[in-house]
């Protein structure tokens, strides 16, 4: 799951213990989210258009997907006037904080680490904020980086 550290960052997640995960209006990352986010899942928390960009921590998801209320708000910044309360567009699931790597895992070592090379956060053109990783892509995310709690 992607987020720009100044609208919400692992820091944010740390001292707040959970969140939404709100304002997804991209209906691949919406079905992601939607058809195979499961509490307990967990997931790596990745800031984009930050120096440097990469994966800052580890979060879980808490509660399944649900409709996004921000959709329905005229004064958020996410509201949609086509999406309708009866029948939902967007969707959000909540996460809670699991930890902080000791130093991000950048975006060039992704790139440079073996077998990591079709994970889709380093494709080129791939912007979607929320994204899937295979379990041998976790295993091996997990292994370059020092969780801590």
């Amino acid at each position: 799951m992607k987020s720009e550290p100044d609208v919400y960052s692992i820091a944010d997640l740390q001292r707040d213990g959970r969140t939404c995960w709100d304002g997804v209006r991209n209906y691949q990352a919406r079905n992601f989210m939607r058809d195979e986010m499961q509490v307990g899942d967990e997931v790596f928390f990745y800031h984009s258009n930050a120096q440097p960009m990469g994966i800052y921590g580890v979060a879980k998801v808490v509660r399944e997907a649900y409709p996004d209320h921000t959709a329905f708000d005229p004064s958020d910044k996410h509201f949609d006037p086509k999406s309708d309360p009866d029948n939902p567009t967007w969707m959000m699931v909540d996460v809670g904080y699991v930890g902080t790597f000791k130093e991000p895992i950048t975006l060039a070592t992704l790139k440079q680490t073996p077998k990591l090379e079709k994970m889709l956060v380093i494709q080129r053109g791939s912007r979607l904020s929320v994204q899937p990783v295979t379990p041998e892509e976790w295993d091996i995310v997990m292994r370059v980086g020092e969780l801590v709690p």
